[in-house]
Formats: C-alpha cells, sequence, structure tokens
C-alpha cells in the first residue's frame, strides 16, 4: 500500500477528492477482486475496493453487497472480465474519471452495461464517435448494434458508405462476421468499384479458409462466401477487364456463370442476367491531400487577414462539388469561398457561410465541408486557383501534403500560388478534402 498522507481527510475537500484518494489502494478497503491479466489468461492481478463506494456507483454491485443474497466474501473472483477494463470500471465509480484507449474502451463498455453505470457507457460511446475511422469501423459496428446504441451504428454506416474503399482494405474488415459482410454488399450506397468490392469479399473468404486450416480454391470459397452474398455483387458493373482479370482467376463463379457475363459483355445474352445491374447511389469521392494532421488545441491561425489559398490541377475533367477546410471541435467559422480559373482569372464558383465544425468521419481532426449549390467542371489541364478567406478561432491542420495525389486513376496536382497568403501550400495548411464526381 502506499503511504498514506497524515490526515489526508483534510487535503481532499471535496467527497468525490476522498474516493478518489482510495482508489486502487488497501486503505479501508473491505473486498478485493482478483481479475485476469487478459481475458483467458492464468495470470490474474488483485484490485482492493470498498463495497460503500461500489455500492452508491451501481445497482448491480448495490445488490452483491446490500441484497437478500448479498456476497459476504472479502474476495471475488471475475474470470470473465480484464484487469485494465475493471480498473477503469472502478476508477469512473471513485472519481468520475475514465482513462480510454483503443484497447480497452470496447471492454470498458461492456462492463459499463453489465454493471449498469450509464454515465460510464455515454463517456464510452463518445470516445468511440471521436475515434472512429475506416481503419476501425469493422471492429466498432458490431458492438455499437450488440448494445443496441443506434446513433453510434448510424455512424458507422455512414462511415462505410463514405469511406468504403478504405474501410475495406483494413484488418478489421477480414475477421467480421458474416452477417456483416452481408451487410455491407446489400448496401445501396458504397463509395467503391465494385471490383474492388469482390476482391474484399475474396479477401474475407480466404481468411475464413485460412483460420479453418482447409485447402483454398474457388469451391471453398464459395461455400465460405455463400449465395446470399454473391447475388448482391453487381458483377454487371464492372469494366469486362476487370471481370476477365479478378473474377474469373478466383474461380468463384462456375463456368457457366463466366460464359453468362461473357456474352453480357459482348451483347449477345438471349436471357435475363442473373445479377443486380443498376449502380448503386452515387456518394461524393473524398480525396484527401494530407498524411498527417495536426492541432486537436488548434495550429493554424485566420488573424492574418489574408485569405488561404491553393493551386489545383487534375489530369481528368472532374465535377467539384466542394472543399472541406479544417476547423476545431465546438467552433464555428465564417467563409468567403471562390475557385477561379488561375490563368484568365475567370471567377468559376462563389460561396459564403457560417459553418459548424465537426469530427471527420475518415480521419482525426475537425473540419467542415463548404458545398456548392451546382458542381463545378473542372477540366483537365487547366489550373485552378482555391481561395477562402476564413474567420473563427484556431483550428487543426495538414502537414506532409503530396504534390500529387492519386484517386481512382485521377490525379490531383497542387502547388502554392504566388503572392501573399495565409500560408497554405502543397505541403501544409488548408483544404484537406476535395469532394467531387467524375465528369460524365
Amino acid at each position: 500500500m502506499a503511504t498514506v498522507q497524515e490526515d489526508w481527510q483534510t487535503n481532499c475537500t471535496s467527497i468525490s477528492q476522498r474516493t478518489k484518494y482510495i482508489f486502487n489502494t488497501s486503505l479501508l478497503s473491505d473486498v478485493k477482486f482478483i481479475v485476469p491479466v487478459s481475458n483467458g489468461e492464468s495470470e490474474s492481478k488483485v484490485i482492493p475496493a470498498h463495497k460503500l463506494v461500489l455500492a452508491i456507483g451501481s445497482p448491480v454491485f448495490f445488490a452483491m453487497f446490500c441484497g437478500q443474497m448479498a456476497d459476504t466474501r472479502d474476495s471475488i473472483e471475475l474470470p470473465d472480465c480484464e484487469y485494465e477494463s475493471v480498473l477503469e470500471l472502478f476508477r469512473f465509480i471513485y472519481s468520475d474519471e475514465v482513462e480510454l484507449t483503443g484497447s480497452n474502451v470496447m471492454h470498458v463498455l461492456y462492463l459499463a452495461k453489465k454493471y449498469l453505470v450509464p454515465s460510464l457507457v455515454k463517456k464510452c460511446a463518445e470516445f468511440l464517435r471521436k475515434n472512429l475511422n475506416a481503419s476501425n469501423v469493422f471492429s466498432i459496428l458490431p458492438h455499437a448494434q450488440k448494445f443496441e446504441d443506434k446513433a453510434l451504428a448510424n455512424l458507422c454506416w455512414e462511415v462505410i458508405e463514405v469511406y468504403t474503399a478504405e474501410a475495406l482494405t483494413s484488418d478489421e474488415f477480414v475477421v467480421a462476421e458474416r452477417s456483416l459482410v452481408e451487410s455491407v454488399v446489400q448496401r445501396e450506397k458504397l463509395n467503391v468499384k465494385e471490383v474492388e468490392l469482390f476482391k474484399a469479399v475474396d479477401r474475407w473468404a480466404e481468411k475464413r479458409i485460412e483460420e479453418q486450416g482447409i485447402a483454398s480454391d474457388g469451391n471453398a470459397k464459395r461455400r465460405i462466401i455463400g449465395e446470399e452474398i454473391l447475388k448482391e455483387i453487381r458483377f454487371p458493373l464492372m469494366l469486362e477487364k476487370e471481370f476477365a482479370s479478378f473474377v474469373i482467376d478466383s474461380n468463384i463463379l462456375s463456368m457457366k456463370e463466366v460464359g453468362v457475363m461473357i456474352k453480357h459483355y459482348n451483347q449477345v445474352l438471349t436471357s435475363p442476367l442473373p445479377y443486380l445491374q443498376f449502380p448503386r447511389i452515387v456518394v461524393l469521392k473524398r480525396v484527401c491531400r494530407f498524411k498527417n494532421f495536426q492541432g486537436a488545441s488548434g495550429c493554424w491561425n485566420y488573424n492574418s487577414g489574408k485569405p488561404d489559398n491553393l493551386i489545383l490541377n487534375l489530369d481528368k475533367d472532374v465535377r467539384l462539388h466542394g472543399v472541406q477546410h479544417f476547423g476545431r471541435e465546438g467552433c464555428k467559422y465564417t467563409v468567403s469561398m471562390e475557385i477561379k480559373d488561375a490563368t484568365t482569372n475567370l471567377s468559376m464558383v462563389k460561396k459564403s457561410g457560417t459553418y459548424s465544425s465537426k469530427k471527420d468521419l475518415g480521419h482525426i481532426y475537425y473540419g467542415f465541408d463548404v458545398l456548392f449549390g451546382t458542381p463545378v467542371i473542372l477540366e483537365s489541364g487547366k489550373r485552378y486557383k482555391i481561395s477562402s478567406m476564413i474567420s473563427g478561432p484556431q483550428s487543426w491542420c495538414g502537414d506532409q501534403g503530396q504534390t500529387c495525389v492519386n484517386f481512382e486513376g485521377l490525379n490531383f496536382t497542387f502547388s502554392a500560388p504566388d503572392g501573399p497568403g495565409n500560408g497554405t501550400t502543397e505541403e501544409d495548411g488548408q483544404f484537406p478534402v476535395f469532394l467531387f464526381t467524375h465528369s460524365a
């Protein structure tokens, strides 16, 4: 036990400070919890606790210690829990504080539900919303569904719909439950090429085969995938070259099914296609130009009285629907934005307004989308100047910007314009994401 300060009670000016002082100490402790270091491991640790504090913090602990079937033992084992998560549950009960991380939040959420501590459930949900992104969405969504957190589940699906390509390449997708994979391929909104969706399902099947230790071939993968998933893949949306290069080589379809698709591509098919062929609902594509982000507490200033500027040119025509700007959590910004032809100085589009910053769905920063009423067509080979006069608190900013970003075969090239500005360049500053669709 740590050394007890003399008259420690007098130094703690509130009841919360006093309970926090005795947290995880044997001082006045009347019960001990024996908890595995990790779930399923034999090694355990002891957490000293206080029945009164736990009982006033949780109805479950109240029933455990004060109910008709009260547990009078001074040592209680929790074999189905993990030490770090139980410690955080107790920390919150003792102090209203919790130290959440990506590795413990799910277990803490489980315990908060189990021991009926709704304020901790709320804390965990807020943490998940703030840290949700394409790389972890498939690990968070099942828990949101299990705990019937509809708001978090809906946010997960929004991330999947907007950042489908990134989410499907995550480590979490290949270990997802079959029901979740089926739900993904059934979505009408998916921001991914159909061939990439097929390849993701193929990787998922390969992982299942590896886990089961069976020989990998087309028949095995088809049994794993199942007809319910396979019928949702919209093979007619693939280019013939994509179908030939990836689908045929996977050996998942039968020779008869491949033959039907070959006839379809050559317009000699006389019977109805057995696959859905109408496009999924268009989701604006989002290309990000930064590899890193800074400024949870604000690092980019808008008090210079100068606009943030950037030059953009492309190698194919696109319809630009808007540009994302950086912000900060809970803050509002007034923006006056204009895009000009950098050569002729002709204005292409203007947009002004006040915007509230929110967590980006795919990254750690906060920002807001400035969307145009009508998309502006940016032509291949031309240079365009993006300029925004921004008023508001310090914001996040980007660094390690890429001079050229290739997105689905389209090259976005960025450069810093001549003349005075607020500091944005191709390497750092404003304008993290460009929202577009391909020009017809």
